[in-house]
């Protein structure tokens, strides 16, 4: 095994410790995370759910349903499309399917099993039109990971030259999109923008290196599955030595304590990325 897939298995391991977790909680959702039969759908259940749903605990608006499309009165909470397939409503996320089984439904009422710990989900559809209002932006509000630019920059000395580096951390239109778990165990989606750091070095007024990082770029070394909920969120200017200049960059699972730390290494304008 050479050094970049020791590098990676390290990688894998310690991300196990979080994407097996979350794959186990999807799993034990009701019904479980699969594909829905290529079945004819349930066109009537479908057309009981049109309309706003509120939960039976606090009397808030949770869902309006329009035609295939589930919005949520989280203004975070991506709207999702749904089929109701027999005894089951299938939910498309970032995820995948996930399949909840429904207890019971009818014209103003609508249970279903969100996962076994959670128990049931108790929907009651509203008669009061100002419950649209709770829907009336149907924009998702898309949480940036960096609200301003952030500059850097740094000076490190090395075999008696000075070196400069320097690091923007651009917000950016690019959208990362994670699912999370509401507090009566229901899948949704959130949308975060990325970003883009702007990395170069300087000995004097000479620039000896300048580019624009993106996570993509690092999609040798970080499994897809966390690639694809992470955000490009820090880089530092951490060293110069004989293999070339050294920049740590950290990848973030947005609202999360979850993230990986990779060292770019650059010598002659290739990077060589490593964890150490």
């Amino acid at each position: 095994m050479n050094d970049i897939e020791t590098e990676l298995d390290g990688i894998c391991r310690a991300l196990s410790k979080w994407v097996l977790p979350v794959a186990v909680l999807l799993l034990t959702a009701c019904g479980g995370v699969r594909t829905p039969v290529e079945q004819k759908e349930d066109l009537t259940a479908k057309a009981l759910l049109q309309g706003i749903w509120l939960d039976e605990e606090d009397d808030m608006p949770w869902i309006k349903v329009e035609g295939d499309t589930l919005f949520y009165a989280d203004t975070q909470n991506a709207p999702a499309t749904f089929r109701v397939v027999h005894d089951s409503i299938y939910v498309t996320n970032a995820f995948g399917v996930m399949a909840y089984k429904i207890e019971r439904q009818t014209e103003y009422s609508f249970w279903f099993c969100a996962n076994e710990e959670d128990g049931l989900v108790k929907l009651y559809k509203s008669e009061d039109v100002a419950d649209n209002l709770f829907f009336k932006q149907k924009q998702v509000e898309i949480l940036p990971s960096t609200p301003e630019v952030v500059k850097k920059d740094s000076i490190i000395f090395y075999q008696g030259n000075r070196y400069r580096g320097y690091v923007h951390i651009n917000p950016s239109t690019m959208k990362v999109q994670r699912t999370t778990f509401t507090e009566n165990g229901v899948a949704v989606d959130n949308i975060y923008y990325d970003n883009v750091i702007y990395i170069c070095v300087y000995q004097g007024t000479q620039m000896l290196y300048g580019k624009n990082i993106q996570k993509q770029q690092f999609s040798t070394v970080l499994p897809e599955e966390y690639l694809n909920t992470a955000v490009l969120t820090d880089m530092d200017f951490v060293g110069v030595n004989e293999e070339g200049f050294r920049f740590k960059a950290t990848l973030t699972v947005p609202e999360t304590q979850v993230f990986v730390v990779l060292y770019l290494t650059i010598k002659d304008g290739e990077i060589r990325l490593s964890t150490t």
